[in-house]
């Protein structure tokens, strides 16, 4: 699972209030973790005041609407209480917007202005460049169930002839083709590696997400399920592709996906499962959430507090319950944590109905509430594809011991005996070669996927399709 960060962006609902002055296109780039992340404020008129979108360039996401905002006396204040974000600045005579951008308890300087920033380029030696030895086309599929239309890359061998293929299923938050995070796109180079390798690729941007329509929001796993399933029926349209040796691969939250899928249909000939979990939401939530703490350097006190503030979160979020009855416990709740924070330590000197308001909307989310309750054993069991599972060793998102023998032991329940497990050393949750697997360190580092990982996975695949 990727943490909820600065750069989930595209979960932000605003609308903005703005005097006659403040019409137009507004340009910042936030520095976080090693990379700049651009984003555009777009500001019209109206017949009751001012609204405006948000663009994330980087994260080729446009158009995302926006909520709540003031300009008074030079003064914008902008406020997103779901996303947990806040942004004050100061309109000087210069036309500069100086201000400061906050996002759950971290500030970063952000100031904006009428004129376009560049985007500052990243050392990335594993991304392929044109002229691919391959072909690459840009497709569009349809999800019919969801009434949805899915835009992606697939890419093939240059030779005539057809081809074992997989589909590409990405972690949590909304991703495009190329899963593109902190500066890195590992779909892109997991892609290229394979189809270099003989291998078809089809991966594709998330419902709602880049050139993707759909509502990724209210949107669940189970809802991206039937999207690869459409992803699988593309493929088998296609007369390139070798119909009997189609498989899915799938990263973090895609390690979840990809068995829903196999489990419920006989054309899915092997899954690799990348950081996928075995063991359900809550639990891998709390580990992770112990595991980053201890790197962050974070006091046995402070880990033992969170653990307990999220245990209880969560025992009330398993509990069979009308939303309503869920969004009143979880605010009563939340609002005793509030009252119970020393002064000192309140995220971003967030007010108790900015804090409650934030918590509520990130545990109660569709998406949440579903990932806090699923366990993946039982759709394992139904699998019977060839399995191989691998994670890092310093995986801090996705434990690799614990969540390898899950996976290992539900496909052992339910008959599977062609799985391959395999612990990574060195290697963090995006397959980095890593100094402590912290969050912190992805944009940091260069490599974007590990060459033995890469060769793991596309040599078992390989034995697969012979």
């Amino acid at each position: 699972m990727k943490t909820l960060s600065i750069v989930l962006l595209s979960f932000l609902i605003s609308t903005f209030t703005f005097s006659q002055e403040i019409t137009g296109q507004w340009n910042g780039a936030l520095k976080v973790q090693g990379t700049q992340l651009r984003l555009v404020f777009n500001i019209t008129k109206t017949e009751s005041g001012y609204s405006a979108t948000m663009d994330s360039p980087d994260q080729a996401a446009f158009g995302i609407p926006v909520t709540s905002t003031s300009f008074e006396n030079s003064i914008l204040k902008i406020s997103v209480s779901n996303a947990n974000i806040n942004y004050e600045g100061s309109l000087g005579d210069d036309g500069i917007i100086i201000g400061v951008f906050k996002q759950a308890g971290q500030s970063f300087p952000m100031n904006l202005s009428r004129e376009e920033i560049e985007k500052v380029g990243v050392n990335r030696p594993q991304e392929p460049t044109k002229p691919f030895p391959y072909r690459s086309e840009d497709v569009i599929f349809e999800n019919k169930q969801a009434e949805i239309l899915l835009a992606g890359t697939l890419t093939m061998p240059e030779q005539e002839g057809t081809y074992p293929a997989v589909v590409l299923i990405s972690g949590s938050g909304p991703q495009n083709r190329n899963e593109e995070l902190m500066g890195h796109k590992p779909f892109l180079v997991l892609s290229d590696y394979l189809t270099r390798n003989g291998i078809a690729v089809l991966r594709f941007d998330d419902r709602g997400t880049a050139a993707s329509t759909g509502d990724f929001s209210s949107a669940t796993s189970v809802d991206f399920a039937t999207d690869v399933a459409s992803a699988v029926q593309y493929l088998q349209a296609r007369p390139e592709i070798d119909k009997s040796k189609i498989g899915l691969v799938g990263h973090s939250e895609g390690g979840i996906i990809a068995p829903m899928v196999a489990a419920d249909s006989d054309d899915i000939d092997f899954i690799v499962l990348l950081a996928g979990t075995g063991i359900r939401g809550d639990k891998l939530l709390l580990a992770q959430q112990e595991l980053i703490g201890e790197v962050s350097g974070m006091s046995p006190s402070q880990l033992a507090e969170n653990d307990m503030i999220s245990r209880k979160a969560f025992e009330i979020m398993v509990k069979e319950q009308s939303d309503d009855e869920l969004q009143s416990g979880i605010k009563a709740y939340m609002t005793q944590v509030f009252r119970n924070i020393p002064a000192e330590n309140i995220p971003g000197g967030m007010s108790e109905e900015e804090f409650v308001s934030a918590q509520v909307s990130q545990l109660t989310s569709p998406w949440m509430q579903y990932f806090i309750k699923y366990d993946p054993a039982p759709a394992l069991e139904k699998v019977s594809c060839p399995v191989l599972a691998i994670n890092g060793e310093k995986d801090l998102q996705v434990p690799a011991q614990e969540n390898l023998e899950a996976i290992k032991a539900a496909l052992a329940k339910g008959g599977n005996t062609n799985v391959t497990t395999i612990e990574i050393p060195g290697l963090n949750h995006l397959f980095q070669e890593a100094e402590t697997g912290s969050p912190s360190e992805y944009a940091e580092i260069e490599q974007t996927f590990s060459p033995e990982a890469l060769e793991v996975v596309t040599n078992w695949i390989k034995e697969q399709v012979k």
